[in-house]
């Protein structure tokens, strides 16, 4: 048999899709009255599942799989309901209008009702009860293990102990909201009000990385919350109106941060860089003057090499509303939709005491009609539209023209970016910063099919979608500019800046007004086909389209570059015509590519009947459709349209901080292309997973995972060389970042999950991944980059920044040297959740009573703890790019020494790392540096109270790092820097937060 299905395997490998579950909701309903306490059951062949209807008559089923089910409806009184439903993802909700039995039959039918049998697995709504025997599940290329693990472990707890919810039996059949008992119109809906509040008294003081003893300031974390629904009722108006809910949110924060630096002294500021390095007062720049008093003198002493520290406090309001409501038209007719809105208002300071602003909108909003052509097949048709809009505001905007004042000029000194230019220095001394001025409206209207068509042992989804998107931004890419200080002059970073002599400079401002377009598209077809009650395949094919980003009025530029990189010439959107090779360039700048086919297929195998195991495959492409619009964004900061240069200072060009800004005539005046046939990436997903069994209530499932990236993100300088060498080719443009599509990635995973069902009020889950990821794709590669650079580097992009983009290859010639782990890569995570409920159980105090029961029962405990190696960080070495304005994010040669060997204050060891010899670039590796492990254990606990017969509270205390153990994101990994081998920053120390809710 085993070989027969193997055979059968390969034969159907060829078919692709991916296999899903889906939810069924309902509602129960006498008289539009909700009927809380009916026994709902799904039936399907052999599969039965058992829901109870809520206090308003509310079912759910979160996990059928799709296809048709047979739900049968009963309620003692009433006539038994029962009709076919076609479960599948979008399925609108269900509802069952009872019919009350003549008095005759019911008074038959409770004297002919059995004596009850012992009590039977039952689900509360929303979870389904374990069938006594479980089908193969659908396997997917992609599992929601949260939700998964919630449902088990519910439904493993009703299991063993029951249900209080258990048809006419429950305390709750007979609800105050029906009959007779009816308590009120009031009784129809349900509402709760909440409150979530954290103190600075309760939480640790943040961790000094300095060891100072840093004032804790007092803040508070408030959330309040309200919710009502039901069914909308206007007296003579609108007697059978839509159910209804609506939530609200309000948060009002104060965050507390500790700011670590390291700021010039008192003595460097006189000119005492360093000794054998002085500069005299009659040398130091005016302008170096003006923005030094932009910087607080160091606040404890100078021995470390962190020597000030201040606590940040910022603000977060946010108002959240949530609505939605549902309204059955007729029998084969039901809308249902949705609208949600949020506002936030947010400041941030820094080191420097600038406060900058941010303030959000969003809201969207939805409506889907459901229609039932004919029996197993319907279709739900949708519309949606949303809008987000953003303001920054930064703390110089109408406040004080400092480069103005200071005598800098070449930068944009319009009040909304009025402002200090952006200073770095690769010795570590803190970056001065300040955001830009941003304003941007996005806006997104789209529309919907999809069909289901149940026929035999085959379900059929097919459907599309059509989306119309609008980025809209007003403001600068670097309007003020950006200086990066290397030592180049004199040997000290910090002597050059005092003198006003910059290695390097950038600016790109004008064209600030942008109106980015462009649609997307998406079709699939899917069959879920049942071969046997042991077998399931699901095949299908999806095709997505996201076309490239176009500007409104044709403001966008491109390089037009001749093979070998030789020459460039910018080529506008509104005259797409290459002047070098004469291809004609679509509006977009950008050839548009619609062969994103991905075909899909899974899997579910029972291999034998008797046993638990089951078996899951499944295989998926899926495309990255959304890279087009940084893309976008940084061709619409460029000459002709912009000024945008990044200079270096040379003889020829030497460089000032008065007129830095201003470009020689040979400078190459745009700073970014992209290749015209560039393409969007794609990922190949495939899975395996084995499920079994054990004794002792166990579960152990383990998991092959493998994804395989194509076509990712490449980005690079054309025409560069190592600092020391003679230029390769005097005559060609450089300076520029250029952009493909030829990187690739690779990363597979096992995973060994062992579960222990609900027992005596104990679960826990413990899962073991084993992982490694590698690429060449600057993307997947330069995620957290600038976590490992550090305070020092603060790298920014090519055209933005003159200190290069970590994800920008360090030799043009060689991109597979940039071939290494993944950002991301973490070769081992172990997690743990466990959950302890009191008064479960024998030996828990199920027959505890009296005050000691009231105060014992009902509490929920609930732990979760992450432990796993640390994230891979670069070594750094930040070096002017010959040729070009840009201060390369490069690496050094690796020494042979080891590099966590490090002396007494430091994590890394400074001597495994040398800068490059003259002539050649640095061979230490891309992410070769082990970050500090990672660590998190997060606490809560909860219970239930009943405050009358309509009144319950829920209380919850949560703890993140309840133990207060301090653990570090990454180190310092600038070579060239003062901070190399120390932390960047710290995790987050204790907090706790207390919640009560009241719900009726």
């Amino acid at each position: 048999m085993i070989r027969r299905f193997l055979r059968s395997l390969v034969a159907v490998g060829l078919t692709f899709l991916n296999l899903v579950a889906a939810e069924q909701h309902g509602q129960v309903t006498f008289g539009g009255l909700p009927v809380p306490g009916a026994t709902v059951t799904a039936l399907q062949g052999e599969k039965k599942i058992t829901a109870i209807a809520d206090a308003q008559g509310a079912y759910s089923f979160p996990d059928l799989t799709d296809g048709v089910w047979t739900i049968q409806v009963d309620m003692l009184g009433f006539e038994t309901a029962k009709n076919d439903v076609t479960v599948a993802q979008g399925a609108p909700n269900a509802t069952w209008e009872l019919k009350m039995l003549p008095l005759d039959q019911i008074h038959a039918q409770v004297q002919l009702a059995p004596s009850p049998p012992p009590p039977t697995p039952a689900a509360v709504p929303g979870v389904p009860a374990l069938p006594k025997k479980v089908e193969p599940q659908a396997a997917v290329a992609e599992t929601d293990p949260a939700r998964d693990e919630m449902a088990q472990r519910s439904a493993d707890g009703l299991l063993i102990n029951g249900s209080q919810n258990n048809g006419a039996s429950s305390p709750f059949a007979m609800f105050p909201a029906f009959g007779n008992n009816r308590n009120g119109g009031r009784s129809l809906y349900n509402g709760g009000l909440g409150l979530f509040f954290d103190n600075s008294i309760w939480d640790a003081r943040q961790f000094s990385l300095t060891g100072q003893d840093t004032s804790k300031p007092g803040y508070n974390h408030f959330t309040g919350t309200a919710y009502f629904g039901g069914p909308l009722r206007i007296p003579h108006v609108l007697r059978n109106g839509p159910n209804f809910f609506v939530g609200y949110q309000w948060l009002h924060n104060r965050n507390d941060t500790l700011g670590t630096a390291l700021m010039p002294t008192a003595e460097q500021r006189e000119g005492n860089v360093a000794p054998g390095i002085v500069v005299p007062k009659s040398l130091i720049s005016p302008q170096a003057l003006a923005l030094l008093n932009l910087y607080p003198l160091p606040n404890f002493g100078t021995s470390g090499a962190y020597n000030y520290q201040v606590p940040l406090v910022g603000a977060t309001h946010q108002d959240s509303l949530q609505s939605r409501f549902n309204q059955s038209i007729d029998r084969k007719n039901q809308l249902n939709g949705n609208f949600a809105f949020q506002s936030t208002r947010q400041s941030t300071p820094n080191v420097f005491g600038f406060t900058d602003t941010t303030d959000t909108l969003g809201l969207t909003t939805s409506v889907n009609w459901f229609h039932r052509f004919a029996q197993g097949i319907f279709g739900t048709f949708g519309y949606q539209f949303s809008r987000w809009s953003m303001d920054l505001t930064p703390y110089f905007k109408d406040r004080e023209n400092i480069s103005g004042a200071a005598g800098i000029a070449g930068n944009d000194q319009n009040p909304l970016d009025w402002g200090p230019p952006g200073l770095t220095f690769v010795s570590g001394i803190q970056p001065l910063t300040d955001a830009e001025q941003a304003i941007n409206h996005n806006e997104t209207n789209a529309v919907s099919a999809s069909f289901f068509w149940n026929r035999a042992r085959h379900n059929f989804q097919f459907g599309g979608d059509f989306k119309k998107q609008q980025f809209n931004s007003l403001g600068q890419q670097n309007g003020r500019g950006t200086f990066t200080f290397t030592g180049a002059g004199t040997g000290s970073d910090f002597a050059d800046f005092l003198m006003g002599m910059p290695d390097a400079a950038s600016v790109a401002f004008g064209n600030a007004d942008k109106y980015f377009r462009d649609s997307l598209y998406d079709a699939f077809f899917t069959d879920d086909w049942r071969i046997s009650s042991a077998f399931t395949l699901n095949a299908g094919v999806r095709w997505e389209y996201g076309s490239p980003i176009t500007e409104l009025f044709g403001r966008l530029v491109n390089l037009d570059v001749i093979p070998g990189f030789s020459n460039e010439a910018p080529v506008v959107a509104n005259s797409p015509l290459g002047t070098l090779t004469g291809q004609h360039y679509p509006d977009s700048l950008i050839h548009p590519d619609k062969r994103a086919f991905q075909p899909r297929v899974a899997i579910a195998w029972r291999p034998l009947p008797a046993s638990s195991l089951v078996i899951r495959a499944g295989y998926g492409v899926y495309y990255d459709t959304s890279v087009y619009q940084s893309l976008a964004t940084q061709m619409s900061q460029q000459s002709p349209l912009s000024k945008s240069l990044t200079v270096q200072n040379t003889p020829n060009n030497p460089l000032t901080l008065a007129n830095g800004f201003n470009a020689p005539p040979a400078t190459t005046p745009n700073t970014f292309g992209i290749d015209p046939n560039f393409r969007p990436g794609y990922s190949q997903n495939w899975n395996f997973s084995i499920q079994r069994d054990l004794p002792g209530s166990l579960q152990m499932t383990a998991t092959y995972l493998g994804i395989k990236g194509t076509h990712g993100t490449q980005e690079f300088l054309p025409n560069t060389y190592p600092l020391g060498a003679i230029n390769p080719c005097a005559l060609c443009p450089a300076g520029y970042e250029y952009v493909t599509s030829n990187g690739n990635s690779h990363r597979e995973a096992g995973q060994i999950q062992l579960r222990r069902r609900l027992h005596s009020g104990f679960t826990a889950s413990l899962m073991y991944t084993f992982a490694k990821a590698i690429d060449d794709d600057a993307v997947l590669g330069g995620l957290g980059a600038s976590a490992s650079a550090g305070s020092a580097a603060s790298p920014g992009s090519a055209a933005t920044g003159t200190v290069r983009n970590l994800l920008v290859a360090q030799n043009w010639l060689d991109l597979s040297a940039e071939r290494g782990l993944s950002t991301f890569d973490q070769r081992h995570l172990l997690g743990a959740t466990l959950q302890y409920t009191t008064g479960m159980g024998m030996s828990g105090g199920t027959l505890l009573s009296g005050w000691r029961g009231t105060l014992f029962k009902g509490w929920m405990f609930t732990t979760t703890i992450s432990a796993g190696s640390g994230l891979p960080l670069t070594p750094l070495y930040l070096a002017p790019e010959e040729g070009t304005g840009v201060v390369g994010a490069l690496r050094p040669n690796y020494t042979g020494a080891s590099v966590y060997a490090a002396p007494p204050g430091l994590s890394l060891n400074p001597k495994a790392y040398a800068a490059p010899l003259p002539g050649q670039w640095g061979n230490a590796g891309r992410d070769s540096i082990t970050g500090p492990s990672q660590f998190t254990v997060v606490a809560s606990a909860g219970r239930t109270f009943r405050l009358g017969d309509r009144l319950t509270g829920d209380l919850r205390i949560d703890s993140t790092n309840p133990i207060n153990h301090v653990t570090f994101p990454s180190w310092n990994t600038t070579f060239s820097s003062a901070l190399f081998g120390l932390p960047a920053m710290a995790n987050a120390m204790r907090t706790l937060t207390t919640g009560f809710i009241v719900r009726f």
